[in-house]
């Protein structure tokens, strides 16, 4: 908008300067151009030097025709020409102007541009899961969920949904057995409601289900060796309401396999050598 300020106030200049002081110039092309010259050039080297940096659209035009009309009149000045104005010109001076006289009315008159909508704020709603930490026992893998909470984003004011629920929290699995190593595989929740039926997500949500990462220097569980898994799984919207949830199931498959210790020994001699 300030750049256009700046030519609307070239042109301007440039128009009224035939009408002004009609002997002296060389046409209006010439007119213009040293009106734009000086208002574009003008305007930009007093913006660059910190000259009114946050004026108003008005004196941003002030301003903008007043430098613009420095190389006129210079010109007019120091570079005068004998040259009789020509009539052409004086049409097109009344056709230019009216048509920068409808511009501005446009711009001033037209439709206002509406401003942007501002986005409602974000905030996190979390839930308390009580308890929040409980044991967990699978045949010779045991251990315990911790810091277990759910979480939703939601529109401030509206309570519309912009996050769906995910349930987080901390899994810590030991492998118990003396002769038997474990390899974790997969996990999977289950929300049982209070017909000890499933609970379903929404369409078009992922399953809760979890992938176990590598733990150690391998994937593979050694007697007494634990792992520790983080949660980060989906949980339905009905599960919020309250006495809708009766429990939650964990599943997860394992493979055990014999767990094996050998010795080997090795003869070997140290004699006096040479390198």
């Amino acid at each position: 908008m300030t750049f256009l300020t700046w030519i609307l106030a070239g042109l301007l200049a440039g128009l009224l300067a035939g009408w002004v002081v009609k002997r002296g110039g060389y046409g209006l092309s010439w007119d213009i151009t040293l009106g734009l010259v000086g208002s574009i050039g003008g305007s930009w080297i007093l913006r660059s030097l910190g000259f009114y940096p946050g004026a108003g659209i008005v004196a941003t035009a002030v301003v903008a025709f007043i430098v613009a009309v420095i190389p006129i009149v210079a010109q007019r000045k120091f570079f005068a020409t004998e040259r009789p104005a020509q009539k052409k010109d004086a049409y097109w001076r009344w056709g230019l102007g009216a048509l920068l006289v409808a511009l501005v009315a446009w711009m001033t008159l037209g439709p206002v541009q509406q401003p942007a909508a501002v986005a409602a704020p974000i905030e996190e709603k979390t839930y308390a899961v009580t308890p929040a930490a409980v044991k967990v026992k699978a045949g010779i893998v045991t251990g315990e969920v911790t810091d277990m909470k759910v979480a939703e984003r939601v529109e401030k004011g509206s309570d519309r949904i912009v996050t769906a629920a995910k349930l987080t929290g901390m899994l810590r699995l030991k492998n118990t057995s003396a002769n038997q190593t474990v390899r974790l595989l997969e996990g999977k929740l289950l929300y049982i409601d209070a017909q000890g039926q499933p609970m379903k997500l929404e369409n078009a949500r992922t399953e809760p289900t979890f992938k176990f990462a590598a733990y150690g220097s391998s994937e593979r569980l050694d007697p007494g060796q634990e792992a520790i898994q983080s949660l980060d799984v989906e949980f339905p919207a009905e599960a919020l309401k309250p006495k809708n949830l009766k429990e939650i199931r964990l599943e997860f498959a394992y493979i055990p396999s014999a767990y094996r210790e050998e010795t080997v020994n090795f003869a070997v001699s140290i004699g006096a050598g040479k390198w």
